[in-house]
């Protein structure tokens, strides 16, 4: 583990390479799982501000979703989290004409209409993080649907960190970054 800061880093994220390949996967971490994507307290009154704007982007299926389930739920682990439709893709979910997932709130992002781009627990994967009462955990999660973005990250020679790097600023800052980027140096990676 590496301290930056008020955190500590998995030394997975320096030497681990990942590379999303979402023709390969068709985005399927926004389809499987069991719990929908944590979500921080802050990113609540994000979707309530941001919902009707964010609607417009989203399905049938998980607009009904959210009707029924509300805009966010309490997972399992009391933690909140977005909510899912019958055990499988989160209500946020979008589709292309080729089955392709993607995230409507990231569209609706793209597409200038919203400033909030979406649950930092999506923007930094496979990075996840986790608040304790003295520090922040920064760990690498490998899920075997992501085999396909380790390989190419392998192919690409592109860890981890530098794949989520605008996640990474976006939720520390530049500054701590940049700590980092000097720790995986100093490491030789």
């Amino acid at each position: 583990m590496i301290q930056i800061r008020k955190t500590l880093v998995s030394e997975d994220i320096l030497e681990k390479e990942f590379v999303c390949n979402i023709n390969k996967c068709k985005g399927a971490c926004c389809v499987e799982g069991e719990a929908g994507a944590p979500l921080e307290e802050s990113e609540l009154q994000e979707l309530e501000t941001h919902f009707e704007q964010i609607k417009p982007y989203l399905t049938k299926k998980g607009l009904d979703e959210i009707q029924t389930q509300g805009l966010y739920v309490k997972g399992f682990d009391g933690e909140w989290e977005t909510p899912i439709i019958d055990g499988a893709e989160c209500v946020y979910t979008v589709f292309d004409d080729k089955g392709k997932a993607s995230c409507g709130i990231e569209k609706a992002f793209l597409d200038n209409k919203i400033s909030w781009r979406k649950p930092f627990s999506c923007h930094l994967y496979p990075v996840r993080v986790k608040q304790y009462s003295e520090f922040t955990a920064v760990n690498y999660h490998h899920w075997q649907i992501c085999d396909d973005a380790c390989s190419l990250g392998e192919e690409l020679k592109i860890p981890v960190y530098q794949f989520v790097k605008e996640a990474l600023i976006r939720k520390f800052g530049k500054a701590w970054y940049e700590e980092l980027h000097l720790a995986s140096l100093k490491k030789g990676n």
